[in-house]
């Protein structure tokens, strides 16, 4: 496997994880099993029902310069099945923006240039310009999220409670505040 995948292979892959005989690791984990066939169900949902806010379709289409937008992540990830379909479906309004997806525990690893506080935290959008500089990142929560993931953490909450409370943040913000961030980045950086 490359560390770069188009949309359709990254979608590709959950199908081959939930369906292989005898999972790769971390996939024979039945936890991490457990995460994906998760985070494929969310993903989904999001695919079929996220809608995106017209101000962030404007300045989608005012993107006059060809563009790559970079998700490192993996399907494991839970934070990801909640932000990564409104980072595609926000991409699908313009021809300047191509998406691609970063394995972040492949090599090389990319990640690496990109770690929040220290960690290697996913997801993790790149924007780069048609020269291969990056414009702005942005991950691996909206910040309201992460918030409240660093107060969780900081009360000692054990993983089950951190997992139910973020879902309940992601389920009830809908991908409004990743795309109110999106907007306000791609205004201010570009």
């Amino acid at each position: 496997m490359t560390n770069e995948a188009s949309w359709k292979e990254y979608l590709d892959r959950f199908d081959i994880l939930l369906n292989a005989e005898l999972p790769e690791t971390p996939y024979d984990n039945k936890d991490y099993f457990n995460y994906l066939k998760l985070n494929s169900s969310r993903q989904n949902r999001w695919l079929k029902k996220g809608n995106i806010n017209n101000s962030l379709i404007e300045k989608i289409r005012s993107i006059n310069s060809p563009q790559k937008w970079f998700i490192i992540t993996e399907p494991w990830c839970g934070d990801a099945a909640h932000s990564i379909p409104f980072l595609y479906l926000a991409s699908q309004f313009s021809e300047m923006i191509d998406l691609r997806i970063i394995w972040r525990d492949t090599p090389p690893f990319i990640i690496e240039n990109y770690l929040t506080n220290g960690g290697k935290s996913v997801p993790k959008l790149i924007v780069r310009n048609e020269k291969g500089e990056d414009l702005f990142t942005w991950g691996p929560r909206p910040e309201p999220c992460q918030k409240l993931y660093h107060d969780l953490k900081n009360r000692n909450a054990d993983f089950e409670e951190m997992k139910i409370e973020l879902q309940k943040w992601y389920n009830s913000d809908k991908g409004q505040t990743l795309q109110k961030e999106l907007e306000n980045l791609i205004e201010t950086k570009l």
